[in-house]
């Protein structure tokens, strides 16, 4: 904090480059990161070696969390049902709906709502779905409950929101069997966000960002030190889930601090369990179509990101935590202030271009379209990375990326620091719960 507002400073007493340094700072922060990516995922353009299929399979059970969630049931469990591996357990934990599931249960599954607190028989229709009912507690105590009930060794958490590819389940399966170590792994999420004009210009750009955000956490699993899941699509070995005590129902992202207990308990006990992004399995998930939709989502993230980062303040810097404590946790820290600084210089750029001190401001826009080249030419490599990982390339090119990362940096970008802003406040204050968002892509799907 106290380099940060130094750096912030020096444009009040600087009237050369040097008064952008926060800037500089900030960019060159941002290129190291993307240097580290692309060093630690560049393993992905050798050849893949054939992985012998396992002697036996672990079971596995997809619990849905869900809170008011009827207009996007069916069609997620319609999904898991038509995977190449269906689940043996399909548990929907839901978070004291109050909308039309009933409804929607009784005339697709033929399911009566069991009373509050109890799970349900196996469906008529679908013998592996089951549904269990808690009253209104957030989403960590439905997954809670909904663990103590499934009697699987794999257990995958996925959103009511999120439609997996057929292939995904058998995926995670696999990369489970050929691993006795793995705890935890995450799939590969690509945004929808529908089909209004809005909406296509947020997928658009998420698409990319999403993109770059995976190949960061396969970097970081390259380092042993994979903290980031996605919670909308999450696979654990339920023996370790309930180790560590399962979700923590006051986390603004329980799936986050999960990871963070994972790590800790392995490392104090000497376990070499180990955390993955699995590249073949594959999910879609409704991402905010708005401004307001987006900032909210952002606000939570970045809030629960500072949360449990606070809380695991123990581990920055720790070699009891290997690379997850002298690099990882590190970088973490950084990152907490990382959007102050960006919208910091923005704020600086725009003062020197308002008061026309062009002589300055040129070299600052000189230094943002260098680095605008080098995003464009690391994403553009990371396409092609991506592609050959994951087999995704549908709503991904060339002309979209040159695109993106020419306007990002002065729309998307800055939209993305002031959701990051807002979670500073909702961090500060505690204010934040895990709450419905407009299911505009789903929903439409689902009509």
């Amino acid at each position: 904090m106290i380099a940060l507002v130094l750096l912030t400073l020096q444009a009040l007493f600087r009237a050369n480059l040097a008064g952008w340094s926060v800037g500089i700072a900030y960019i060159g922060y941002d290129t190291a990161l993307l240097i580290f990516t692309a060093r630690h995922s560049w393993r992905l353009m050798r050849p893949v070696a054939a992985v012998a299929a396992p002697a036996s399979r672990p079971t596995l059970g997809v619990i849905v969390a869900a809170h008011n969630e009827a207009g996007v049931l069916g069609v997620t469990i319609d999904q898991l049902v038509s995977a190449s591996a269906p689940p043996e357990l399909i548990l929907i934990a839901d978070d004291g709906s109050s909308d039309a599931t009933p409804e929607v249960m009784a005339e697709r599954f033929g399911l009566e709502p069991p009373p509050l607190g109890t799970i349900s028989p196996p469906s008529p229709v679908l013998p592996s779905l089951r549904w269990l009912r808690v009253p209104h507690g957030g989403k960590a105590r439905a997954l809670n409950a909904a663990i103590v009930e499934a009697d699987t060794e794999i257990v995958l958490t996925v959103d009511a929101d999120t439609l997996l590819d057929p292939g995904a389940l058998a995926a995670m399966r696999a990369a489970f069997a050929a691993e006795p170590e793995l705890v935890a792994a995450t799939g590969v999420l690509a945004p929808i966000c529908g089909p209004s004009r809005a909406g296509r210009l947020f997928q658009w750009f998420q698409s990319y960002e999403y993109v770059r955000n995976f190949l960061g956490r396969y970097a970081w699993m390259q380092a042993h030190s994979l903290l980031l899941v996605s919670g909308a699509f999450a696979a654990f070995r339920r023996t370790a889930l309930v180790d560590v005590g399962g979700f923590d129902p006051v986390c603004l992202v329980e799936d986050y601090e999960l990871i963070h207990r994972l790590h800790r308990h392995a490392a104090d006990r000497g376990l070499d369990w180990r955390v993955r992004v699995v590249g073949a399995a594959r999910a879609r998930t409704d991402a905010p179509a708005s401004v307001i939709g987006f900032l909210k989502q952002r606000r939570r993230w970045f809030g629960g990101f500072l949360q449990t980062h606070y809380w695991n303040r123990d581990m920055i810097g720790n070699r009891h935590f290997g690379m997850l404590g002298t690099a990882h946790m590190p970088v973490k820290t950084l990152d907490t202030l990382q959007p102050v600084a960006g919208v910091a210089a923005f704020i600086i750029l725009l003062t020197l271009l308002a008061l026309g001190r062009f002589v300055i401001a040129l070299p600052i826009l000189i230094i943002m379209i260098v680095k605008i080249v080098f995003d464009l030419s690391f994403l553009i490599w990371s396409l092609r990375l991506y592609a050959r990982w994951t087999g995704q390339v549908q709503g991904l090119s060339v002309r979209g990326a040159l695109l993106a990362a020419a306007l990002e940096p002065f729309s998307f970008q800055l939209l993305r620091h002031a959701g990051a802003l807002w979670g500073w406040h909702a961090f500060l204050t505690g204010k934040e719960t895990w709450g419905r968002q407009k299911r505009t892509a789903l929903e439409a799907a689902a009509e």
